[in-house]
């Protein structure tokens, strides 16, 4: 298994996740926030001094996503919940969804430039495709759209006028027409797809699945390619237009964040990996960074 990767990647974190996912920047912290999925902690880093925290729950976590007081917006498996990382109180905002908890459970979310959250479902069995993703405004949750599998990769154009969505086990990257005054979407079409995985290929010439996303302020897409250990940009017509390769196998989504929001820090996963994958990949599940030229959007703020 290759060990080449962009000399500029580099391993910000010590220690690994499980499954490393949804980083998230705070610009009035200069820290960034991402969590451990199947480990049900909500870690906190501190890139100037290399400190980090973490919260334990008693629950699998999907996402997070900033409040204006300092409290985190956290969807697990049994609802969507308020965490105050100061006092360590959390407060239930809603119910989850009507789904079997034994199979399905929240995955990626964000929130819109309104502050709507956004998070998506993933169907554990893989088949049928029952995931979904849900909206939560105004106190209310609602099924926007569905028939995925694994949902993943929201993001929204500098504009706000595209809100993206995936389908990582469809290797589909979807756009939709986004109403920022009333949070519908309309006018779904594919924005990028990618070549599944064959059967007896081997994982050096596949290029992985989309997995969580982030836009920078050019409008292009980047996607962290799950198996495909890299993270790949497209232009705004979903077009290849940069790849990093990175040095694990299992890249989960990337976030921008620093002083200017150059630096894109990565999550990734070493849950369920070989062993000699493991042993030739030793910052697997650690969190990766690189710096850019181009910065990228700051955090949505849930509202």
């Amino acid at each position: 298994m290759s060990l080449e990767f962009d000399p500029g990647v580099r391993r910000a974190t010590e220690n690994p996740c499980l499954l490393g996912e949804s980083p998230m920047w705070l610009p009035n912290e200069q820290q960034l926030y991402y969590c451990d999925l199947p480990g049900r902690l909500l870690h906190r880093f501190d890139p100037s001094t290399g400190d980090e925290q973490q919260w334990g729950f008693d629950c699998d976590l999907g996402c997070c996503a900033p409040t204006p007081d300092g409290a985190i917006v956290i969807a697990m498996r049994d609802g969507i919940w308020r965490f105050d990382p100061r006092s360590r109180h959390c407060a239930a905002l809603v119910d989850p969804p009507p789904y079997d908890m034994a199979h399905e459970r929240f995955n990626d979310g964000k929130c819109d430039p309104q502050g709507r959250l956004w998070v998506g479902t993933i169907y554990e069995p893989r088949q049928p495709a029952l995931a979904a993703l849900y909206r939560l405004d105004a106190g209310k949750l609602e099924r926007m759209a569905e028939d995925v599998t694994v949902s993943n990769g929201l993001a929204w154009s500098p504009d706000g006028r595209t809100m993206y969505w995936s389908d990582s086990h469809a290797h589909t990257v979807f756009s939709f027409d986004f109403n920022g005054d009333t949070g519908a979407i309309a006018n779904p079409r594919v924005f990028a797809s990618f070549p599944r995985k064959q059967p007896g290929q081997d994982l050096a010439t596949y290029g992985g699945r989309p997995d969580g996303a982030a836009v920078d302020a050019e409008g292009c897409y980047w996607s962290a390619m799950f198996e495909g250990q890299r993270l790949v940009r497209l232009s705004p017509q979903g077009e290849l237009i940069r790849e990093i390769k990175l040095p694990v196998r299992c890249p989960t989504m990337p976030c921008f964040g620093g002083p200017d929001l150059k630096t894109i820090y990565i999550t990734t996963a070493r849950a369920n990996r070989p062993a000699e994958e493991l042993k030739q990949q030793p910052w697997a599940g650690c969190v990766l960074a690189i710096d850019v030229d181009v910065p990228g959007l700051p955090v949505n703020v849930f509202r």
